[in-house]
Parts: structure tokens; C-alpha cells; sequence
């Protein structure tokens, strides 16, 4: 973050906080205990109208016809984008503010993706794990890591929002500052490959031939282990054996255990990073007796006692997570 963004986002958080303060109470615990609670008197809306630098986001929730929903009694946790949040939303999707205000639809999507229906202070966080907003479906949610000195939001498009400010106390949740406005994800497994050409146009091709674009097209969710050209290049190699030239791609695409293969890189559920069990068998699509095992390192240990490198992880889609490996595993009926 450069000076003046850092200076602006300060000044947004002190705020923001100002505003919060002012809007509670202060009262001594019971039981003997007397430090100081702070006790909010405004509401996650009337906080939000009370800051400048949320403006935006205000006009948003009454165009969505969600202030009803925010202002309500309950327990609410809030992801709140700042103005300078939204500008850069507009610029992003080459609209105006009173095109993104007109359109209900996307309005209300965006918005309830950013609102969590539990209370969650910035302690009890998930880190790593996957969250789920009030927007419902096997797509819609997102993580929260720290990232040395930052709380950083990786979305449903994989894009990133900083949490500049937490904690901000509310009579009816939780309030966050983020400096990105988050999206749900809009790509499923097949297209967020094809989107990553050249790196998995063997992978593709793999699937097309195998005739199981459809199925990773579903709904799922499916964690995909997925491999690269260079990998497949690697298992080109190895199937013709050393000292001699890599059987082709159209020999590998026309392999009969193909289809195994590739089921044997899928689990038919969501596993983020901080999800995978470590050192346990785990059954794959291709059937429960057909396992892998992945170490604390992120290595995995295939059905052969190969081994492939988990090198990047928590590629999100609309049915599910990718996480890229260099070599192609093997089930037992390969």
C-alpha cells in the first residue's frame, strides 16, 4: 500500500472508530470485575449512515432494500467496503455508480456476500478455512489469512481485500473495514482452466477426451488436484520409459485408463488448504480404495508411492477448489 493510500485508510479507520465510540455506552462487567465494556447503541446501519467514508455502501443497502435486514435485532458480522472501495468497483466493471445502484440483482448478490449470520470478531476469525456469507450456495464463500502483518480476504474470483479496521461494535453485529469490495465466484473448475492457458491446456484436452467436462461442470463441489503441461510432459516421459523420446500428447489422450486418471485427481467435496487431512488416506472419484496421502510439506503420495508437489493451493470456482501439483498421479488401476 502506497503512503497516501495507507494515510487515507488510517484516517478511514480512526473514523470509523470515532463513530463507534460515540455511539456506545460504557459499563463496568459483574462479577467483581470492573473494567470497562464498551456497549454499542447504533445499529450496523445508522453506524454506517454515521461515516462519511461508508456513504456509498449505504446508498447500496437502500437500493437493495437490505436495510431492514442490517438494522434488525440479531448477530451480524459485516465486511464493510469504503467508498474508495466502491470507486475502484466501479472502474473495475466499467460501470457507473447509478448503473451499479440501478441493478438490484447484482447489488443484493454483492451485499449479502459480504454479511456473515453469526458474530465474528477479528479473535475468532476462521483463518484459512472456508466462510460462508448469507449469499448460500456451494460458491459462495470465501477465506480470511493472515498475511504477515495483514488480515487478507481471498474471494470467490480469487482476488484480495485488506481488512484495514476490526471490531467495529454495533447493536446488532460486527462491523470489518475492507479496502476491496469481494465478489462471489463467477468461473467453475473447466473455465478457470481454460482461463489459465497455456498451463493446462493438456489438462483440458485430457478432460474433453475423457468425457468428463460436464461432470466437473456440475454442481459439486469437487477439490481438483490439478496438473500442469509441464506434468503431463513429465508422465509423457515416464510412460515411454528413460532414454527414449516422450510418447506423444495424442498417444496419452488415447491411453484407455485416461478417465481413471483423471477421476483419481478428484474428491467429491470442498477442501481448502487448511482442510486436507495430513498423512490420511483419502478416497478420490474414482472410488474410496483408491487413495491419496498428502504430507505436512503438501506432498502427495499417490496409489504407486509416487509423489507430486501441491504447488500453489485455494484456487476458487463455482463448484469447488483447485490446487495445482507438478506431477500427474496415479491410481492403483493405472
Amino acid at each position: 500500500m502506497n503512503p497516501d493510500s495507507r494515510r487515507h485508510f488510517l484516517k478511514t479507520s480512526a473514523s470509523l472508530t470515532a463513530i463507534a465510540t460515540a455511539s456506545a455506552v460504557m459499563v463496568a462487567c459483574g462479577g467483581g470485575d470492573d473494567t470497562p465494556t464498551v456497549v454499542a447503541t447504533k445499529n450496523i446501519v445508522d453506524l454506517a449512515k454515521g461515516t462519511p467514508e461508508l456513504s456509498i455502501l449505504v446508498e447500496a443497502v437502500v437500493a437493495a432494500n437490505l436495510a431492514g435486514t442490517l438494522s434488525a435485532p440479531g448477530a451480524l458480522t459485516v465486511f464493510a467496503p469504503t467508498n474508495a472501495a466502491f470507486a475502484a468497483l466501479l472502474t473495475e466493471l466499467n460501470v457507473s455508480k447509478e448503473a451499479l445502484l440501478a441493478n438490484k440483482a447484482l447489488l443484493t448478490t454483492v451485499l449479502t456476500y459480504h454479511v456473515l449470520g453469526s458474530k465474528v470478531r477479528k479473535a475468532g476469525i476462521p483463518l484459512g478455512k472456508a466462510i460462508d456469507p448469507l449469499l448460500t450456495g456451494s460458491s459462495d464463500f470465501f477465506k480470511i489469512e493472515a498475511i504477515g502483518k495483514d488480515v487478507v480476504i481471498t474471494d470467490g474470483r480469487n482476488r484480495k481485500s485488506n481488512i484495514t479496521a476490526t471490531d467495529i461494535e454495533a447493536t446488532n453485529g460486527v462491523v470489518h473495514l475492507i479496502d476491496k469490495v469481494i465478489l462471489p465466484a463467477d468461473r467453475d473448475i473447466v473455465q478457470t482452466a481454460l482461463a489459465s492457458k497455456p498451463e493446462f491446456t493438456t489438462l483440458v484436452a485430457a478432460l474433453q477426451q475423457a468425457g468428463l467436462v460436464d461432470t466437473l461442470k456440475g454442481a459439486g463441489p469437487f477439490t481438483v488436484f490439478a496438473p500442469t503441461n509441464a506434468a503431463f510432459d513429465a508422465l509423457r516421459q515416464e510412460l515411454a520409459g528413460a532414454g527414449n523420446a516422450p510418447i506423444t500428447v495424442a498417444a496419452l489422450l488415447a491411453n484407455a485408463k485416461l478417465g481413471d486418471i483423471l477421476k483419481y485427481h478428484v474428491l467429491a467435496a470442498r477442501v481448502l488448504k487448511a482442510d486436507v487431512p495430513v498423512n490420511t488416506a483419502v478416497g478420490t472419484v474414482l472410488g474410496a480404495a483408491e487413495t491419496i496421502s498428502v504430507s505436512a510439506g503438501f506432498v502427495i503420495t499417490d496409489k504407486k508411492g509416487r509423489t507430486s508437489n501441491i504447488t500453489a493451493t485455494d484456487i476458487f470456482n463455482t463448484n469447488g477448489v483447485i490446487h495445482v501439483i507438478d506431477k500427474v498421479i496415479l491410481p492403483s488401476v493405472a
